[in-house]
């Protein structure tokens, strides 16, 4: 994704957040630059709402929070400011209450999509990586039924799931791979 204008300076944190609140479109910042989101697809929305659905509950009763699409992880790469907007992100620390983002999360999901895949598998993956909290980075593809669990206990070295059960120890449940894609056409 391109900067919005390779002309502007550029800009601090604070005018990120100041700005993100004003905008109508979704940036991620990283060291200053800002990158409009683009759109995701039907599948790639029903999957994140199966997933919401699915460990919402349990979010819940184990007193954390699950956020889809809109709240921001912040991060810190090699004295970078980095600003993600992953599609669903876990956070179970209490002190973990900035307003607008999350610096604490423990599982971290990305669905696949043709125009950010390359990102999600490489840059962002590197990144999260880095987050201390961070037990679980999940990468998701809406057109064939196969998940990715990278594990911070496996030291980030994927498990791929394409049938039965995907466990996600953040949350000490199993959730059906069938349950995540049940919204979804047939392979």
């Amino acid at each position: 994704m391109p900067p919005l204008d390779p002309e502007t300076p550029s800009l601090t944190v604070e005018q990120y957040l100041e700005g993100e609140l004003a905008s109508e479109v979704r940036h991620e910042y990283i060291d200053g630059q800002v990158y409009a989101m683009v759109g995701a697809s039907r599948a790639h929305a029903r999957i994140v709402t199966s997933l919401s659905l699915s460990l919402g509950p349990r979010a819940r009763d184990r007193g954390c929070d699950l956020f889809l699409n809109d709240m921001k992880v912040r991060l810190e790469v090699r004295g970078q400011d980095i600003f993600y907007y992953p599609d669903l992100v876990l956070t179970c620390d209490p002190a973990d209450d900035e307003e607008y983002f999350v610096t604490a999360p423990c599982l971290i999901v990305e669905v696949l999509s043709p125009g950010t895949e390359r990102i999600d598998r490489r840059e962002k993956r590197f990144a999260y990586t880095t987050i201390d909290s961070l037990r679980e980075y999940l990468l998701v593809d809406p057109d064939r039924r196969h998940v990715e669990i990278h594990r911070r206990r496996d030291d980030w070295h994927p498990e791929v799931v394409t049938e039965g059960r995907i466990r996600l120890e953040s949350l000490a449940m199993d959730v059906p791979l069938e349950t995540l894609y049940e919204d979804l056409p047939a392979d």
